[in-house]
């Protein structure tokens, strides 16, 4: 990458996102997590069943509720805070909730859907979902956590919740849903006002609970994601000159301004919350526009596909096999270095992508317990 323009990036980026000189940095003992599938480390998978081979394959050697080939942001915060990764709170195996919880399932919007998971294949876990899951899980933990033993070591204690870091990703979903509904783009944006309406509201709503402390990542840009792009013929003048879908990207960006105000907000009314707008849309769009610049490969087309342009189809999903002369075979099979790819399976970011956005925005992270 030409190092004025990776100069110019990273002035923008840390501009966006420091505006504090604070000396102390903030410890988090718990980490409670909102959103879609870009954070989900296993609850669409419990929910609906196992999110299969070759997701996890980079990382955890199998599949782990993710959809990717290995880490998410969320995996990269959780480390970087010395926390252990996140269980699922709808997964009842394995999980352990005392270091916090994951509430975010795959396809979650924050507004509800008047569909089913296999109509649209949008989750029914809508944000207002998640808080009542939480509420719930914040009330009953400390009940169950009361009896000692077992219990004492797998729940949180009762100052996690206000000293915890509450993270949240979602939004990408409400965007598709209209646009794949057939909507036009200028119809999704008059949906938009609502929508983050109801995102105010869970924020309040987890700041009535004892949160404190919020990390509130923006949308990325949907127009330059397989699944998106293919939904629909497209115009070439749709196009912008790296290949991505000028109106949605502009669409995304329309949702993150009202984000942002309402972040802003948020801040006058909530006098004890400290709340941090992450701007990964910036970081995900750099890394489209200028992927071998910084040692990918493939940025567009997806690892973990088959067929057309975009190694993607969505009637042969990644995983998807067959059996060819009585042996069972991947159509949907996973490319030979997914770390030099951006996009894993033409929906999600591979490992390698989301450790590059994580290391972009972490310089802020142990400030997000501060006021700005």
């Amino acid at each position: 990458m030409n190092p004025i323009l990776s100069s110019l990036f990273a002035l923008s980026l840390f501009s966006s996102l420091s505006s504090s000189t604070h000396t102390h940095q903030c410890h988090f003992p718990a980490i409670f997590n909102f959103g879609d599938s870009n954070s989900d480390t296993g609850g669409l998978s419990a929910a609906f069943g196992q999110a299969g081979p070759p997701h996890g394959s980079s990382f955890f050697g199998s599949p782990a509720g993710r959809y990717c080939d290995g880490r998410l942001v969320i995996d990269f915060i959780a480390e970087s805070l010395e926390l252990p990764y996140l269980s699922a709170f709808l997964d009842s195996v394995g999980s352990n909730f005392s270091h916090g919880a994951n509430f975010a399932t795959a396809g979650s919007p924050i507004r509800a859907l008047n569909s089913t998971l296999r109509q649209s294949g949008f989750s029914p876990f809508s944000l207002d979902v998640q808080f009542v899951q939480f509420y719930n899980f914040h009330n009953r933990s400390q009940t169950v956590r009361s009896r000692g033993g077992i219990y004492k070591t797998m729940l949180p204690e009762a100052d996690s919740f206000s000293q915890a870091l509450y993270t949240f990703d979602i939004g990408q979903n409400d965007l598709t849903a209209g646009y794949f509904a057939n909507k036009t783009v200028e119809q999704v944006e008059t949906e938009v006002p609502e929508i983050i309406s109801q995102f105010k509201n869970a924020i309040k709503n987890i700041y009535g609970q004892g949160g404190r402390y919020f990390w509130i990542h923006n949308t990325g840009p949907i127009g330059c994601l397989a699944y998106v792009i293919e939904r629909f013929p497209n115009k070439a003048s749709d196009f912008d000159s790296h290949g991505c879908l000028s109106p949605l990207n502009h669409l995304a960006q329309q949702f993150n301004y009202a984000l942002k105000q309402a972040v802003t907000e948020l801040r006058s009314s909530l006098a004890e919350a400290a709340i941090s707008y992450v701007d990964v849309y910036s970081v995900k769009h750099e890394l489209f526009l200028h992927a071998q610049g910084h040692g990918f490969k493939r940025s567009l087309v997806s690892c973990c596909g088959h067929g057309g342009k975009y190694n993607y189809n969505k009637s042969i999903g990644c995983g998807m096999k067959k059996i060819v002369k009585g042996k069972e075979v991947y159509i949907g099979k996973p490319c030979d270095e997914p770390n030099k790819a951006v996009v894993w399976d033409g929906v999600h970011y591979t490992q390698a992508a989301n450790k590059f956005i994580f290391d972009k925005i972490a310089p802020r992270l142990s400030m997000a317990c501060h006021r700005q």
